[in-house]
């Protein structure tokens, strides 16, 4: 009898990377520093009804595979049953082999549901029917599905608008030793030239009952939604950026640029590029006082296709790679932080392969011995985490860097299901160590390499965002 796809030794080519996964990596409990998820979801641990909305709603990955086959809309984010959902859904995997979309499928089904069967139109009722069964249990609610992969932190994403409710809520949430913080994400403030600019503006003067007429106003109301996300245990910011914008500038001319646009005016290129520079500057400097962790994501070129866009929104699976140039602003970027000695711990996540060189040599210019990995080139990320994304990035940061330095993988995801990501990472990271000891380009020291591949699994992240573990009773689901 033939063993099932997703066995123990999935992409474990040998002895040595079996041993290092199963002895070493597989049983580090995972910090996912970055992701989507919904707060109110974890807050309430919520319970979905069937396998589609926990695994199909909000997936953009699986869209725009469905989408590329040829399945209608109406099976992917319109008016069709959940259950005809995944149908469509089942009917696209088989053609997804060597997509990443194939691996990750059949890793959930197993870890989640103990389903081995590979998912086709055939087994489609099957499937389903059993993940139902499933998650109606009170094990298979959001904590349980956290629990069940032994997750000790997620981190979502946040607007300074955001109330924190829900962080708040679950702070006080004693039956679960999951630590669930926040990351602070400004990019609407920053986008100074988006239509919106002027409602969000006005939104944001709200959420900090301050009205914001000037640029010294913005800087006030954002150092206040800060600390405000500071006090609810918020460690890091995030930013989603096409690249770093810089362009020298003075305080007059930002504060002229910032009521011109509030007086409906449009802007010059180079005047947007002075704005987003200084404010830029202005918050990286205030998260380096506040000790946070601060986050690029830098390189996507978003809302491509104008009509469905329109008709969707944004974040539904119209975003490609762009080949921006990265380089030079970021470099005069993080000098500016540096010459005055206010750059924070700081991830750079690349989106263009073809950036990954300059990243990972770039941190080395602001690794500044003041601690271990401060500038981190951070994981492949949304259309480079696959196997080979993974093994791109990872080689270029062991070439030009310290993998054993590296803070490892996260979800970035909207999904539960989502994470055998950090399963399918750490058996990818064990095979590269145990291809290379056992063709002799590393040592045979298993406990010494085990533990590099514990720290980029875990200790490393630990060390390096100091997110609390809560003290708890037993969990209870």
């Amino acid at each position: 009898m033939s063993k099932p796809f997703i066995h123990d030794d999935f992409l474990l080519e040998n002895s040595f990377a079996q041993e290092l996964y199963h002895n070493y990596a597989s049983k580090m409990p995972i910090i996912d520093y970055h992701c989507h998820l919904t707060p109110n979801d974890i807050a309430n641990n919520t319970q979905f009804e069937n396998i589609t909305k926990v695994w199909i709603y909000g997936d953009h990955y699986k869209w725009r595979a469905m989408r590329a086959l040829g399945v209608n809309e109406r099976f992917i984010t319109g008016d069709a049953t959940d259950k005809e959902k995944f149908t469509q859904w089942a009917k696209t995997v088989p053609y997804t082999m060597r997509n990443p979309l194939y691996h990750w499928t059949h890793l959930e089904l197993a870890r989640y549901f103990n389903v081995t069967d590979l998912l086709t139109e055939k087994t489609a009722d099957a499937i389903y029917a059993t993940a139902a069964e499933q998650l109606n249990a009170p094990e298979y609610s959001c904590l349980g599905l956290l629990n069940k992969m032994n997750v000790e932190t997620v981190c979502t994403t946040e607007d300074p608008t955001d109330t924190l409710q829900y962080h708040q809520q679950f702070a006080n949430n004693e039956e679960s030793n999951l630590y669930m913080s926040t990351s602070f994400r400004p990019d609407k403030s920053i986008l100074i030239d988006t239509e919106t600019y002027i409602d969000y503006i006005n939104t944001l003067g709200e959420a900090a009952d301050i009205e914001i007429s000037t640029y010294d106003d913005l800087k006030v109301v954002l150092r206040k939604r800060i600390e405000y996300f500071h006090k609810n245990g918020c460690k890091l910011s995030d930013h989603g950026l096409n690249y770093i914008p810089f362009e020298e500038y003075t305080e007059n001319e930002i504060a002229a640029i910032f009521l011109k646009r509030l007086d409906g005016k449009p802007l010059q290129k180079i005047e947007s590029h002075k704005f987003q520079t200084a404010l830029l500057v202005f918050l990286a400097e205030t998260y380096h006082e506040f000790g946070w962790v601060q986050q690029f994501h830098l390189g996507a070129l978003r809302n491509n296709n104008k009509r469905m866009l329109s008709l969707l929104g944004p974040d539904t699976g119209w975003d490609s790679i762009g080949d921006y140039s990265q380089a030079e602003n970021l470099s005069k970027f993080l000098n500016r932080l540096d010459g005055k000695d206010k750059l924070t711990k700081t991830i750079l996540y690349n989106l263009n392969p073809a950036d990954n060189e300059v990243l990972a040599t770039m941190i080395g210019n602001f690794n500044d011995g003041t601690v271990k990995g401060k500038v981190q080139f951070g994981s492949g990320w949304w259309f480079l985490d696959q196997k080979d994304g993974i093994i791109k990035q990872v080689n270029a940061l062991s070439n030009m860097g310290l993998l054993s330095c590296f803070i490892g993988m996260l979800t970035d995801s909207r999904s539960f299901l989502s994470f055998p990501r950090h399963e399918y990472f750490r058996r990818v990271i064990c095979n590269l160590f145990g291809d290379e000891i056992q063709r002799g380009e590393l040592p045979n020291d298993i406990e010494w390499i085990g533990k590099i591949v514990q720290d980029i699994c875990y200790n490393n992240a630990k060390e390096y965002f100091n997110f609390p573990v809560k003290a708890t009773k037993e969990v209870v689901i």
